[in-house]
């Protein structure tokens, strides 16, 4: 759904902005024959589009309003007015408009997202668009599967079904899980089956179910949905099993060379355009604070091996020994460091991490050396972090942002071990996309929507990783 309303947009945007080119043409004689107008369009409606991205209204999670919609429209807008009257003046001789052209244009593009956007929230939430789910099983995935369900207009949670498969359904009375093919009317009926059992030996009602799917009903495993909703693995409930006999937990030659190529073609190009600005900036932490430019510390790669992390140092310097984690050492964050950390400008000096063979541009983000056993000892599948290059940026990184404690860190883990399955070209661009947005707007991307499918299993401490 959310690809469609993309496409439909980049059509009317670019449209409008063609026909917006053609018109100023045509008022100055032809004198906009050296101007490629459809390339011209196109690279507006991509700034209209990136607006649009960037204020996450494509995220179905985000915006469930209209007028949440419109809040988030308005800002869009705000954000592409520069660039695009910038290149408008640019293209057109003299910067000549004329004011009835851009009032259209205008209107038919922010119309058309307003209309489709509207569309969109009633379509999700109208009946033939929205996917009725029963949970089956009282466990701690099924509590979350349910909780991810409804925070989304796209699902309706008919009901959840305990382990003694007796619950009430709307009007009917109490069932059985035996009973319930009869109870399948039209206004219960589910078009999904969500498998949630901790114990499925001698639990699973298989006749049930293979009738269900007989019927048409989409049959699917809790593990797996939860999994496909949150982009996370649900490591509690994953068996050793799970991972020794996943292809995707193996090595991956296609992504290592692409992931390789890439990560080193940007480090080179960031270096050279950077410059300046990483001599602005270690110029700034010197005058700011005492203490070296660079902070270097001791971090694990690939395959378990230490190398030197390079950033900028954004803390005062300290005698003695504190933890590795934020938490502990926030009073130490100096103004420079403060404005360094939110734009995540501090980890710059990483391009030469890359370019020494240590990181890549996208991987799980390499975490103390420090605490290398305590995090081996404590979070479920750990090692297999090391399994690809760390990087600057990465799954968890964009979806979760920084830990402040194991339970944290456990979270984390979830991302990681998603990303290391799910591992792409595509995956890396759009973690990418996801990165530029965090250094734009300078915030956290912590998913507070997203909750975790256990309770805490460790004593909180923080992580500065």
């Amino acid at each position: 759904m959310a690809l469609a309303v993309l496409l439909i947009e980049s059509a009317v945007f670019f449209t409008a902005f063609f026909v917006l080119l053609r018109t100023a043409d045509a008022s100055v004689g032809g004198a906009m024959a050296g101007v490629n107008q459809p390339v011209a369009a196109l690279v507006l409606a991509g700034f209209c589009i990136g607006a649009l991205y960037y204020s996450e209204l494509y995220d179905l999670k985000k915006v469930r309003s209209f007028w949440t919609c419109l809040a988030r429209v308005s800002r869009a807008c705000a954000v592409a007015l520069v660039p695009i009257g910038f290149l408008l003046y640019a293209v057109l001789p003299s910067g000549r408009l004329t004011g009835i052209a851009v009032l259209a244009a205008s209107v038919v593009a922010v119309g058309t997202v307003v209309v489709s956007r509207s569309i969109w929230l009633q379509l999700l939430q109208s009946r033939p668009f929205t996917e009725q789910v029963v949970v089956l099983g009282k466990t701690p995935l099924a509590r979350a599967l349910i909780t991810e369900l409804q925070a989304r207009p796209a699902y309706r949670v008919l009901d959840m079904l305990p382990g003694g498969f007796r619950r009430t359904l709307k009007a009917d009375g109490e069932v059985t899980l035996a009973s319930l093919s009869r109870h399948m009317t039209a206004e219960v009926r589910p078009t999904r089956i969500v498998v949630a059992l901790s114990e499925r030996r001698g639990r699973l009602p298989v006749d049930l179910l293979l009738d269900a799917k007989r019927e048409g009903i989409m049959i699917e495993d809790g593990i797996a949905l939860y999994e496909r909703l949150t982009g996370k693995l649900a490591i509690e409930t994953l068996q050793p099993s799970h991972l020794i006999f996943a292809p995707e937990f193996g090595p991956s030659a296609v992504h290592n060379c692409f992931g390789r190529s890439l990560s080193v073609l940007v480090a080179v190009l960031g270096v050279v355009v950077c410059a300046p600005l990483l001599l602005i900036i270690a110029a700034l932490v010197k005058m700011d604070s005492a203490g070296p430019v660079l902070f270097v510390q001791d971090r694990i790669g690939k395959d378990g091996r230490r190398f030197p992390l390079m950033k900028f140092r954004t803390m005062a310097p300290l005698e003695g020994r504190r933890s590795e984690w934020v938490m502990d050492n926030k009073d130490r964050i100096t103004r420079v460091g403060r404005w360094l950390r939110k734009f995540r400008l501090d980890e710059l000096p990483q391009l030469f991490n890359i370019l020494a063979g240590h990181m890549n541009l996208v991987g799980p983000r390499p975490h103390p050396a420090s605490n290398y056993d305590l995090f081996m000892a404590s979070i479920p599948f750990y090692g297999f972090r090391s399994l690809v290059r760390p990087g600057i940026t990465g799954w968890a990184q964009v979806r979760y942002g920084y830990a402040n404690n194991l339970k944290e860190e456990t979270e984390k883990m979830r991302y990681d071990l998603y990303y290391i399955k799910h591992r792409s070209l595509g995956m890396d661009l759009e973690i990418l996309l996801q990165t530029a947005k965090v250094v734009v707007l300078g915030h956290e991307c912590k998913m507070v929507n997203e909750l975790p499918i256990s309770e805490p299993l460790f004593d909180e401490r923080t992580d500065a990783a």
